[in-house]
């Protein structure tokens, strides 16, 4: 009874599981199948999503080309190819070249057999000729009588055959760009196997090379990189960001392209539409973008005119808004040819990967330091003067600056001021022609406050390739001097604008941002919230006092007249000794002088922070030069449109 009872069970189980599988499982079940048993594919690329700037100006568009394509189906023969091609080329025109005729003739002729000899076909046998050198012998045997016998149709089938079978055998091969639209209707209602038509969509820059290399550039996949797209679900004839703007947001900007399913007459059936990438809004302004681009070249051309700028070539410049850390402008401009037919060539990206010695536009963080380890405080003062070390060359301000404090130490640029800050770092007392002894330690109070506020650290701005500064490796008493005033170490423009940024927020730091928010029609993907990632350790009143001291700068001090006065202003120049390498030999064998200037307005309630830098702007000599203030132009040309603007 018992045996019959779990037989009982067992069927009652089994039948259960049966009507599970068939009735409520049944859909998924066959879904899975289908799914197993159907072929898909994809159509040509999808569009990109546009780039725009804050105000929706469109930078970056797509225009579409229409293109034929070709995805081999399995188990196709080379016969159903060829009549592929055939058919193709009933439709198309297209370029050819004797090489593909060759081939194709080949294949229409017994792959060539009777163009070998038997005794080649033995020496083949034996090994003492390979099969590349029997091709090769095939191809050079094919004379032009021969090919002649194809007509003008068969030697487009050759091309159209050879590019069907070009690359990897799952690779979706473009066979066409430019359709006509007569040809690209034809190929759409001739239905072929494996073929399908769509738009390859090409990049269109609609403000010519203004930011193009900071947009990026897309291609294909490179071959380092296939694993990790082909992961992600790309193929690997897609068309991908391979640089800056484009890579950065490519999980962003790229679409989804057409899907076909393979019927099992081999032609497609569309059963998913593509899918326009995002778009990508920046907070670049381009109107401000333009104005500043035309005022740095401007200005170098001015600027060249002057005596002793031999090795000046190239100006650098950022805008934004120091509250959040948008950019709303950045350019680096170089001038590539005489300044009487001046060419400038865009060198955007210098901004976030090339370093330069700025100065003392670095003196607030080198007070901060001094704030931070006690070595001054708020109207600390001291006559200044010059600093003398022991096997050191005397060391002093540009002049005599009288009795200075913290806020005259910026504001009419003290070196002596830094140099006792240095020295008090050491937790030594200055005397005449000291020894003074100096650690890693020393260094790194000094590099630990300038990273927090920027300098000598990445700013994570949302681009690929940014390079921090150089980090001198050296130790010693006048290297601590020189680093205190912007003379030692390097920092790249864009480390510069989170500098002054930080200042301007009142300590805090944020990351410098391209990206306002991407979109998708009117849906927002993602809204930058530009978070605070740091703030400066120093208490708030010094950071105020720092604000103060650059506002006593722009208004009598060393940066007077570079943002007009009744914009509020604050800021800082610099100067600093560089030299040149100036005929490649791996020697730095000229002494030059750069520029800066770092700011912001309104000094109270700051909309704007700007960076402005002109390396190697004239030759130092020992006898006198013009100085040239390009720094100041600049910085007076765009904040006088952006408020105007505004």
């Amino acid at each position: 009874m018992k045996k019959y009872l779990f037989i009982i069970v067992i069927f009652s189980l089994f039948i259960t599981r049966i009507f599970y599988l068939n009735i409520i499982d049944g859909e998924k079940y066959q879904k899975v199948l289908q799914d197993k048993t159907l072929n898909y594919v994809t159509g040509g690329s999808a569009p990109r999503g546009r780039i725009l700037d804050c105000n929706g100006k469109v930078l970056v568009d797509n225009k579409g080309i229409k293109t034929l394509y070709y995805t081999k189906l399995k188990k196709i023969t080379v016969a159903e190819e060829i009549e592929i091609a055939k058919s193709l080329a009933k439709i198309i025109d297209i370029d050819i070249n004797e090489k593909t005729l060759k081939k194709y003739w080949l294949i229409l002729n017994n792959n060539g057999d009777n163009l070998i000899t038997d005794e080649e076909k033995e020496l083949l046998k034996m090994r003492k000729i390979t099969n590349k050198e029997i091709n090769q012998l095939k191809l050079e045997r094919i004379t032009p009588e021969m090919l002649n016998t194809l007509s003008e149709e068969e030697k487009k089938s050759a091309t159209i055959y050879d590019l069907m079978n070009k690359g990897y055998s799952y690779e979706k091969k473009i066979i066409l760009k430019g359709l006509s639209d007569i040809e690209y209707s034809t190929i759409i209602d001739s239905n072929i196997k494996g073929v399908t038509t769509g738009l390859t969509w090409e990049r269109v820059y609609n403000y010519g090379d203004t930011l193009k290399d900071i947009f990026g550039s897309i291609g294909s996949i490179p071959e380092e990189k296939k694993d990790e797209y082909l992961k992600k679900g790309y193929e690997l004839n897609d068309i991908v960001g391979l640089s800056y703007l484009e890579l950065y947001y490519e999980d962003y900007l790229k679409g989804e392209k057409d899907i076909y399913e393979v019927n099992s007459d081999n032609t497609l059936k569309k059963i998913k539409e593509g899918q326009n990438g995002n778009d990508l809004i920046l907070s670049i302004d381009i109107d401000v973008q333009q104005k500043l681009e035309s005022a740095l070249q401007e200005n170098i051309i001015l600027a060249k005119k002057r005596s002793n700028t031999d090795y000046f070539s190239e100006a650098y410049s950022i805008v934004g808004n120091p509250q959040n850390g948008s950019i709303v402008a950045l350019s680096g401009q170089k001038l590539v040819s005489d300044i009487k037919n001046p060419t400038f060539k865009s060198i955007n990206t210098n901004l976030i990967n090339t370093s330069y010695t700025v100065g003392s536009v670095v003196k607030m963080a080198t007070i901060s330091t001094g704030y931070k380890y006690g070595v001054i405080d708020i109207g600390s003062s001291v006559q200044d003067g010059c600093i003398k070390l022991y096997q050191v060359p005397m060391k002093c301000s540009y002049k005599s600056l009288g009795k200075i404090n913290d806020l005259t130490a910026i504001s009419r640029s003290s070196n002596y001021y830094q140099f006792k800050i240095a020295i008090g770092l050491t937790n030594q007392e200055y005397k005449y022609n000291m020894v003074l002894k100096t650690t890693n330690a020393d260094f790194e109070k000094f590099r630990g406050i300038f990273r927090a506020y920027g300098l000598g650290a990445l700013t994570n701005i949302d681009l690929p390739n940014e390079m921090v500064g150089i980090k001198g490796s050296l130790t010693s008493s006048d290297l601590l001097l020189n680093l205190s005033i912007g003379q030692y170490d390097t920092y790249t423009p864009i480390e510069l604008f989170q500098y002054v940024s930080t200042i301007a927020s009142n300590g805090e730091k944020r990351k410098p941002q391209l990206m306002q928010e991407i979109k998708n029609g009117d849906k927002v993907i993602v809204k930058n919230d530009y978070e605070v990632v740091d703030n400066i350790p120093i208490e708030a009143k010094y950071i105020a006092r720092l604000k103060e001291a650059m506002h006593l700068a722009t208004t009598s001090g060393t940066a007077r007249s570079y943002i007009k006065s009744e914009y509020n202003p604050a800021g800082k120049t610099g100067t600093s000794e560089t030299f040149i390498d100036t005929n490649n030999d791996g020697i730095m064998d000229t002494k030059t002088t750069s520029i800066a200037f770092v700011g912001f307005a309104p000094y109270d309630n700051p909309k704007y922070s700007i960076v402005v830098m002109a390396p190697n702007i004239y030759v130092a000599r020992e006898y006198n030069y013009s100085k040239v203030y390009i720094t100041r132009y600049i910085s007076q040309s765009i904040t006088n449109f952006l408020f105007e603007k505004a």
